[in-house]
């Protein structure tokens, strides 16, 4: 018999009631130190009073009025995000999987609105992920996403990832855009270069591209800048967020510039809760913490600590972690044994982690983590290490 709940994930049997900072708490009484953050969601950790507070203030006031009205935290939330981005404008969702499609119309419909109705195809890379609609599972093609929901949305054409020869090669009459993970997160935590990235830029602004970053997972402060793309000095055209913008709350956006953005007129693209008050009201506070003068700097001193000790580890057991990946707070451990076996045994000792391809393990912690969590995360991952050689 199916299960009320419809079985598309395979659950760990916990059921947490209540979480702290970087902990959450089991129904039984387990206490979890919280290296998955809802999968790069909760930046800040949990019931953070600061949000616990725009939230609840929010609440007692109004919670929804739809997209027909102008919505306050809307305008306040946007004019903050294009002050600190290349972005001039910006269209809010619930989630990252609206977010990006949003970007991915915005390319066509620019293209469109300047004579060019030809460009619909967008370049994408091997091992990516953008979400789970039909179009960002038919972008990212990867088997485990597509298999029994054909036929694919036709329009993206893919490369592998760091391969500049090979996406010059791919661009036709018919490309309009590039998009592209500056970190792919469920791919493996695989780092685009700085040269990479530059690259693409240097390409799309030769051929006429649109550049489209999908920042979904490493946004807000998780790589140590606002946002990845920052560490190689360029910007895009369109970019997708969500995850930490919420801090646990749904909201994402598609952040553009004006040129981009030129055909997305009324009734282009609509939401019917997307940006709503509360939403805002949460994104506004966590972007009020993030921006606060030395947090970032924070997030990138405590991710080099974790980096070092992380490469201590791998030095202490060579045979089991076989190479650490990733930037700041978005880390991976290609380990030897099966990741889905090691994600179960990290957990029952008391540590939250999240699987990627290529066998990794993903870290990806609160960005209020403090030294002594980084050593007590490192602790349960060296104690795994030897109960499984053991």
């Amino acid at each position: 018999m199916i299960p009320v709940v419809m079985p598309t994930y395979a659950r760990a049997d916990v059921v947490f009631e209540r979480g702290e900072g970087p902990y959450l708490y089991a129904t039984d009484g387990r206490r979890f130190l919280d290296f998955a953050a809802g999968v790069a969601v909760n930046a800040l950790g949990h019931a953070h009073p600061y949000l616990i507070k725009a939230l609840t203030e929010q609440a007692n006031k109004l919670w929804h009025t739809s997209n027909l009205f102008r919505v306050a935290g809307q305008e306040s939330l946007a004019k903050r995000l294009t002050e600190v981005t290349f972005a001039d404008t910006v269209f809010f969702t619930n989630s990252g999987a609206e977010a990006w499609e949003c970007g991915a119309k915005t390319i066509r419909k620019y293209h469109y609105e300047n004579g060019n109705p030809q460009k619909t195809r967008i370049i994408t890379f091997e091992q990516a992920f953008h979400g789970r609609t039909i179009a960002s599972i038919s972008a990212a093609k990867q088997e485990k996403l597509v298999k029994g929901f054909g036929p694919l949305l036709d329009g993206f054409d893919q490369v592998a990832f760091g391969n500049l020869n090979e996406l010059r090669n791919a661009i036709t009459p018919e490309t309009g855009g590039i998009c592209v993970e500056p970190i792919q997160g469920e791919g493996g935590i695989r780092t685009g270069s700085v040269e990479f990235l530059r690259g693409l830029r240097e390409v799309c602004d030769e051929f006429g591209l649109l550049l489209f970053f999908d920042e979904i997972q490493t946004g807000v402060g998780r790589t140590g800048k606002l946002f990845a793309h920052e560490w190689a000095g360029i910007t895009p055209d369109v970019m997708a967020i969500a995850k930490g913008i919420g801090g646990g709350f749904p909201l994402g956006a598609c952040l553009a510039t004006e040129r981009a953005a030129s055909g997305m007129t009324a009734g282009t693209h609509g939401s019917t809760y997307g940006g709503n008050p509360l939403a805002t009201a949460v994104g506004n506070a966590v972007l009020d913490v993030v921006l606060e003068p030395g947090f970032l700097d924070g997030v990138q001193r405590i991710a080099g600590v974790l980096q070092g000790r992380l490469n201590d580890l791998i030095a202490k057991h060579p045979a089991f972690f076989l190479e650490q990946r990733g930037q700041g707070l978005l880390l991976g451990l290609k380990l030897a044994p099966p990741v889905g076996e090691v994600v179960a045994k990290l957990r029952a000792n008391g540590l939250l982690s999240v699987p990627a391809g290529d066998n990794v393990v993903r870290l990806l912690p609160p960005l209020i983590i403090t030294e002594q969590q980084v050593e007590e995360a490192v602790a349960i991952l060296d104690q795994t290490a030897r109960e499984w050689t053991a």
